[in-house]
C-alpha cells in the first residue's frame, strides 16, 4: 500500500508527457500535477525519477483485505493486538509511527465527492479530536481547501490507521468506504513530507505558485496551536512547510506572473465571453471573503468598471470600496441575490454555504441573455462545497463552471511551469531531508524512556529492599534522604548515555553517531524486549475506549 518513491519525479515525469503528448489531449490530461488514470486504476509503486507514474490510488480490495484482516481478530481488542504481536507481520515492533497522507484532490477526485469531504475550518479542531481518538492515530491535521481534501496524522500502525480514518471519513461525508479508496491517494513518511512541501511551494495547485495555499497551511498551524492531537510531529511537518513555501517563492520565480483559482476563474469567463462584450457584460461577484476580494480586483484589472457584489455583511464591501477606486462596486444584500442574478451576465459565487444558493427551481424563470454577450448566462462556481447545483446546466441559455474547469485555463505554458518547478525541485529535496533528520532526532525517546524505566525498577526494587533491612521504624526524614541518595545516584549514572542519545538532527555525523549510541544500549540492556512504546500507546487507546464504552 506504500509509496516507495519520489513522488516530485513522477509529477514532473506526467508534464513531460504531457508535453509530448498530441494536441488533441484534453487540459486535464495536460496539467502539472500527476493524476488518476482512472478510477479504477491500480496505485503504481515508483521505482525512480525517470519512470513514468501516476498518483498512487488504492483500490477498492485494499479495503477488503484490511476487512478480511479484521474479521480474523478476536472479540477483544487487547487480544487482537496479542495475536498481531505474535505473527509474522508485527506492526508494533518498529518504534516509530508513521506520518501519513489520506488525501482526495482536483486530480484524483470530483468536486461532487470533495465537496461531501470538506471540512470547514471551524470544525478543523473537532475532527482532529475525532480522528485522534482512533486506537491507532496519535496525531492529525486537516487541510481542507477548494480543490483538496487531505488528513494527515501520526499512525501507529499504518493499515490500520489508514483503514480507521478512511471509514471516519465515510462516516463523516456519508460517501461509502469503497468509493472513497477509489479516488483517494496515500503517502508515507518521506513522501508524504514531500508532497506538504510541495502543497505549501504551491507545486501541486491547480495553478502552479498560487500564494493562497501557503496562507491555507499557515491556518492549519494556526487552528491548531492548543488542540490536543496537533502534536510535535504533524506541528513540525505544517512548520517546516511554511518555511519551505515561503523559501521556494523567495528563492525562485515560481510565483511570478501566478495565478489564483479567481484569477482563473475571471480568465475562464472571458474565454467563454465574446470580446466585443469584455467591457460591458454585467457582472456579478456572490461572496466578498479572499476570494471574492480577488475575483473583483482581477475584473477590474481586465476592465470591467461596473459591478455587483452580493454578501451577507456592507462592512467588508465598503472596505472594498474604499481600496478599489477604479471601478463603481455597488453592494446588495444577500436576501436580494436572486434578483441580482436575474439582471446579471456573469455571476461568481464564493460563499461558504453547506447547500446550493442556485437550483434548477429558483433560477428556470430568469429572463435570458442577450445575443450580443453570446446567449449564456455564466456560472462561475469557485465554492467548496459548490454554490450552483451542475442541474442548472439543464436550463436553455445558462453554463454552470466550478473549479474543475479551471483546469483549461491553466493547461498553457506548460514549459515554463516545467521549469519553474524543477527550480524549486532542489529545495524541497533538501528540506524534505533536513525534516527526516529531524524525526530521526526522535528515534532515540523510546530507548531514553525505556533506559529510564529501567533504572528506576532497580532503584525502587533496591531501594525497597535497604529499608526492609532497615525496619519499619525509621525516620521520615532518613527514608527520604536514602531515597534522594538513590536518585541522585542514577541520574548521574545516567547523565552520560542521555547526553548521547539527544541531538536535533542538524549534524548528519552527530545523528548517526547518536543512532549507534541507541542500538549499542540497546543491547547492552535488552531494552529491545522491553514492550514497544507505540504498543504501550495502542493499549492504552484501547483500554480508554472500553472503558468509555
Amino acid at each position: 500500500m506504500a509509496v516507495t518513491s519520489s513522488f516530485v519525479g513522477a509529477k514532473l515525469d506526467a508534464l513531460l508527457v504531457s508535453n509530448a503528448a498530441s494536441s488533441s489531449a484534453s487540459p486535464a490530461q495536460s496539467f502539472l500535477p500527476c493524476k488518476m488514470l482512472g478510477a479504477q486504476a491500480k496505485r503504481t509503486a515508483y521505482s525512480g525519477r525517470n519512470s513514468i507514474a501516476v498518483r498512487c490510488n488504492v483500490a477498492a480490495d485494499t479495503l477488503i483485505e484490511t476487512e478480511k484482516l479484521d474479521s480474523t481478530a478476536s472479540a477483544s481488542s487487547l487480544s487482537a493486538l496479542e495475536q498481531l504481536k505474535a505473527s509474522a507481520a508485527d506492526r508494533y515492533t518498529k518504534e516509530r509511527s508513521s506520518i501519513v497522507v489520506i488525501g482526495l484532490s482536483v486530480h484524483t477526485a470530483p468536486v461532487e465527492m470533495r465537496e461531501k469531504l470538506a471540512i470547514p475550518e471551524a470544525e478543523w479542531p473537532r475532527a482532529i479530536s475525532e480522528l485522534c481518538a482512533l486506537n491507532h492515530i496519535e496525531e492529525a491535521a486537516v487541510l481542507s481547501t477548494c480543490n483538496r481534501m487531505e488528513i494527515y496524522v501520526v499512525a501507529l500502525s499504518r493499515h490500520r490507521g489508514v483503514k480507521e480514518v478512511t471509514d471516519w471519513m465515510s462516516k463523516a461525508s456519508g460517501i461509502p468506504a469503497k468509493e472513497i479508496c477509489e479516488h483517494r491517494f496515500l503517502l508515507y513518511d518521506n513522501d508524504a513530507t514531500q508532497h506538504i512541501f510541495e502543497v505549501s511551494a504551491g507545486l501541486d495547485s491547480l495553478v502552479l505558485g498560487e500564494g493562497q495555499i501557503l496562507a491555507q497551511v499557515k491556518q492549519v498551524v494556526k487552528v491548531g496551536q492548543g488542540v490536543d492531537g496537533f502534536g510535535r510531529n504533524i506541528s513540525g511537518l505544517f512548520k517546516h512547510a511554511i518555511t519551505v513555501g515561503k523559501r521556494v517563492r523567495t528563492e525562485t520565480n515560481i510565483a511570478a506572473g501566478a495565478v489564483s483559482v479567481s484569477s482563473a476563474a475571471v480568465e475562464l469567463a472571458f474565454m467563454k465571453l465574446p470580446e466585443s462584450c469584455h467591457s460591458t457584460a454585467r457582472m456579478l461577484v456572490i461572496g466578498a471573503g479572499k476570494m471574492g476580494k480577488l475575483v473583483i480586483k482581477h475584473l477590474v484589472a481586465k476592465g470591467c468598471t461596473k459591478m455587483v457584489v452580493v454578501n451577507r455583511s456592507k462592512e467588508r464591501v465598503i472596505a472594498i470600496q474604499e481600496e478599489i477606486k477604479d471601478a463603481e462596486i455597488t453592494y446588495k444584500p444577500l436576501s436580494e441575490y436572486l434578483n441580482c442574478a436575474s439582471e446579471a451576465d456573469v455571476i461568481f459565487t464564493s460563499t461558504s454555504s453547506d447547500t446550493p444558493l442556485f437550483v434548477k427551481e429558483n433560477t428556470a424563470d430568469f429572463p435570458p441573455v442577450s445575443s450580443e454577450i453570446g446567449g449564456f448566462r455564466l456560472f462561475i462556481d469557485i465554492s467548496v462545497p459548490r454554490n450552483v447545483d451542475a442541474c442548472i446546466n439543464d436550463l436553455e441559455g445558462t453554463r454552470v463552471y466550478n473549479v474543475d474547469d479551471l483546469k483549461e485555463v491553466v493547461a498553457a505554458n506548460k514549459e515554463d511551469r516545467l521549469r519553474k518547478a524543477m527550480e524549486a525541485q532542489a529545495i524541497i529535496t533538501e528540506e524534505s531531508k533536513q525534516f527526516e533528520a529531524w524525526r530521526d532526532s526522535l528515534e532515540t525517546v523510546p530507548t531514553i524512556k525505556k533506559l529510564r524505566a529501567y533504572a528506576e525498577r532497580i532503584r525502587a526494587a533496591e531501594l525497597d529492599k535497604c529499608l526492609s533491612k532497615i525496619g519499619d521504624d525509621i525516620p521520615k526524614k532518613t527514608r527520604k534522604a536514602v531515597d534522594d541518595l538513590s536518585r541522585g545516584i542514577v541520574n548521574k549514572l545516567l547523565h552520560g548515555p542521555m547526553q548521547h542519545l539527544r541531538c536535533d538532527g542538524s549534524d548528519s555525523r552527530t545523528l548517526s553517531e547518536t543512532l549507534e549510541n541507541m542500538q549499542a544500549l540497546n543491547r547492552m540492556f535488552s531494552l529491545e524486549t522491553e514492550i514497544s512504546v507505540l504498543e504501550q500507546k495502542v493499549r492504552a487507546k484501547v483500554e480508554q475506549a472500553q472503558k468509555s464504552d
